[in-house]
């Protein structure tokens, strides 16, 4: 159903403030009401975006009650599960960060509330967004690069003062997130560029060497392996604490007939392409994170031009009645192999199914 504007709610005003810029601003939505748990937070906010007393709150439940079309949701993952319901059983839109929920009871409770209600749910997954994913992507759907047979995907992001107050020592919300938890942004791209979905995964890493206060949030380093429903290897791997300066994506796509890899000494820039028959060796590839075709207000939200056509996304598929391109069944493809892969490692390393949603 088509509108002159979605009236769009903000929760989480520290993450949110990237995409409240672009929201603010943006021709077929009006930015209605915000909410954090921090006074200082969303007074910050409430001036940015000149939104008055009555729509600013502390209590989310007041909040939604307010009256909105949609809510984008940028907390704390440990409380997304319980405001994407309570969100869409009140009739409201969902656009929710990364990741989905800390469970997989709680993604399946998402997905079975979106079905109940009929309500728009979509992941706010920014990655997928930038050009050269979608530049890998149609070379993959091209077959230039064969059959698809092997990816590797890498977030590197040492954040230890995100995980455990450097002051006072005590454990952050994100002490309690493993790092093979925090999947999206790594499997995310890759599930996207090549159509495929997991079907088991596996994962090893317990160590505690470098935070050895944090829970499961502080483990060293962790890896995972995934088979996917093509037949092709997935392979994972992600830290919270390590020390890697700067801290990056990494992606890798290995086909039949060539591969295409990013750089691994920061995000975007340049990487490699090699495809048989049309190169001796392997040539510079850019992996750009901006689409210039766009306006400039687009870098808005930041991550490049990502979260401007992440919005977009959301907005067409509201307009349009239809999915959005990481509804539910996808958000859990992206966010469920994580999960999975983490309690293979609490395990041992065994081989476990990832159930499928969809």
């Amino acid at each position: 159903m088509r509108k002159d504007k979605w009236r769009i709610g903000l929760v989480g005003a520290h993450r949110g403030k990237g995409y409240g810029s672009l929201l603010a601003g943006h021709p077929r939505c009006e930015l209605v009401a915000c909410c954090d748990s921090s006074e200082q937070t969303l007074a910050g906010v409430q001036e940015a975006f000149r939104l008055s007393d009555a729509q600013c709150f502390l209590d989310y439940d007041a909040f939604i009650a307010a009256g909105m079309d949609a809510v984008l949701l940028a907390t704390p993952i440990p409380v997304h599960a319980r405001q994407t319901i309570t969100a869409l059983e009140a009739g409201v839109h969902v656009l929710c960060e990364v990741t989905a929920a800390s469970t997989v009871e709680d993604c399946a409770r998402i997905v079975d509330t979106v079905r109940r209600t009929g309500k728009t749910y979509m992941l706010a997954e920014n990655c997928v967004f930038w050009p050269f994913v979608r530049d890998w992507k149609a070379m993959v759907g091209s077959g230039r690069l064969g059959e698809v047979i092997y990816a590797e995907c890498e977030y590197l992001h040492p954040i230890p003062a995100m995980i455990v107050d450097p002051e006072t020592r005590a454990p952050r919300w994100r002490a309690a997130r493993a790092p093979l938890h925090y999947c999206s942004h790594s499997l995310g791209p890759i599930l996207e560029i090549t159509g495929d979905r997991i079907v088991r995964a596996m994962g090893l890493g317990q160590g505690h060497r470098i935070l050895p206060e944090a829970p499961v949030g502080g483990i060293d380093i962790q890896v995972a392996l995934f088979e996917t429903e093509k037949n092709a290897i997935i392979k994972l791997l992600r830290t919270s604490v390590a020390p890697r300066h700067p801290g990056f994506h990494f992606y890798l796509i290995q086909g039949t007939k060539g591969f295409v890899e990013s750089a691994r000494d920061k995000t975007g820039g340049t990487g490699r392409l090699y495809v048989r028959g049309e190169m001796k060796e392997a040539r510079v590839a850019p992996c750009s994170l901006v689409d210039e075709s766009l306006p400039k207000e687009a870098q808005a939200g930041g991550h490049g031009t990502a979260e401007y056509v992440l919005v977009e996304e959301f907005l067409d598929a509201l307009d349009l009645g239809r999915k959005p391109s990481i509804d539910e069944v996808r958000a859990m493809d992206m966010t469920v192999p994580g999960l999975v892969a983490h309690e293979s490692a609490m395990n041992g390393g065994v081989w476990l199914d990832v159930p499928r949603f969809g």
